[in-house]
């Protein structure tokens, strides 16, 4: 551990990279997947059990938990930290995504946005500013800019226009944050899927010289080809020496191909929302326990699994517990999920390490396209 916020890259294999992370709270092992925790809890887990699996950071949302609980409550409760009982890293999302995409009557300009709350209709402001000095209430160790993420498909000129707003919106939110040592504000190269944009929003970005880079807009509902040609126009302008965050990816594969193009962090509400849905990850392909295939099936998701979840609990238990509607349905799926991503994220992290990325990330698609547990 640290006491400032520093990042080293510990070994290559072709662009993807094994690094870490450093500061006061933990080391965070790169490529690392950080399990989404909205509104202070990873749904369905106990935080012991989220450290349990391999997490070393979390990701806390600045719109969800400025409405509820209240971002000042929070603070005088102790923090982030204290409040979920989580002692080491958190990421703090700005909360311009959920803003743009959940809010009611949302009204935006060069200062900031206004809108409703989707829980209640309740007004509230959001600025750069007001973002920044949210996630410091939360007492978070990184914090992002607010910005302005434009659904896909979308016109240059749209696009073009909120790529700019948020560039000046990370220029406020660096002046906003200041020096804070051990802490972190990370940039977000918007651009949508415009090569020229993106280029321009991730240089600009570089010159602010920032501790560390996000990758967003990029899981808004366009093809996977997209998303790994605007990660091949990116990912070269962004300084080596800094760690780079993909936004809201996502599957096994679309994490294996950007690692394979330089990105170092993640987060996806894919692995905790398919567990509460009755859909399981395992090393050999996804499992739908919903199918009535499994009513009989005496074997565990994964007998050589490390986790209770996937190696102690019969296949026909499982799916006794997600027709029944039982929340311990939800929760051995969701332990079950996020501890094969995190298994995937060590072995990715070893790989690179051994110099056989490509080889192993390959046999692991392998053993997903000649599994034995086809999603049906």
């Amino acid at each position: 551990m640290s006491d400032e916020f520093t990042f080293k890259v510990l070994a290559t294999d072709g662009k993807a990279r094994r690094g870490e992370i450093s500061m006061p709270r933990g080391t965070v092992r790169t490529p690392a997947f950080m399990p989404v925790g909205t509104g202070g809890t990873v749904k369905a887990m106990y935080m012991d059990q989220v450290r349990g699996v391999g997490a070393d950071i979390i990701l806390g949302n600045t719109y969800h938990l400025m409405l509820r609980p209240g971002a000042e409550r929070v603070a005088r409760l102790g923090g982030l930290h204290e409040f979920a009982r989580w002692p080491w890293p958190i990421l703090t999302d700005s909360g311009g995504f959920q803003v743009m995409s959940l809010s009611k009557l949302r009204k935006l300009n060069e200062s900031g946005v206004t809108f409703r709350s989707h829980i209640d209709g309740a007004p509230y402001e959001m600025s750069p500013e007001r973002s920044i000095e949210i996630q410091g209430l939360l007492d978070s160790d990184i914090q992002m800019q607010l910005d302005e993420c434009v659904a896909l498909p979308a016109t240059e000129k749209e696009i073009a226009r909120a790529m700019e707003l948020s560039l000046r919106w990370a220029e406020r939110c660096k002046t906003a944050f200041g020096e804070q040592p051990g802490r972190a504000m990370f940039g977000i190269v918007q651009g949508g899927d415009i090569p020229a944009l993106r280029e321009r929003s991730a240089g600009a970005l570089k010159d602010m010289g920032l501790k560390g880079y996000a990758v967003g807009g990029l899981a808004v509902g366009e093809p996977q080809a997209v998303m790994l040609d605007m990660l091949d126009v990116t990912c070269p302008v962004l300084p080596q020496e800094k760690p780079r965050y993909l936004m809201g990816v996502g599957t096994p594969d679309d994490i294996i191909k950007s690692v394979a193009r330089g990105i170092d962090m993640f987060d996806c509400v894919m692995p905790t929302r398919a567990g509460r849905h009755g859909l399981a990850y395992t090393r050999r392909g996804k499992v739908n326990l919903r199918n009535a295939r499994h009513a009989d099936d005496p074997r565990p998701l994964d007998e050589e699994s490390d986790c209770p979840a996937a190696r102690d609990y019969s296949r026909a238990y499982l799916h006794h517990l997600v027709k029944s509607g039982e929340a311990l349905g939800s929760m051995l799926l969701t332990w079950n999920n996020l501890a094969y991503y995190q298994t995937l994220m060590a072995d990715i992290r070893g790989s690179i390490e051994a110099g056989r990325f490509v080889e192993r990330t390959g046999e692991i698609a392998q053993a997903w396209a000649e599994g034995d547990l086809p999603v049906l």
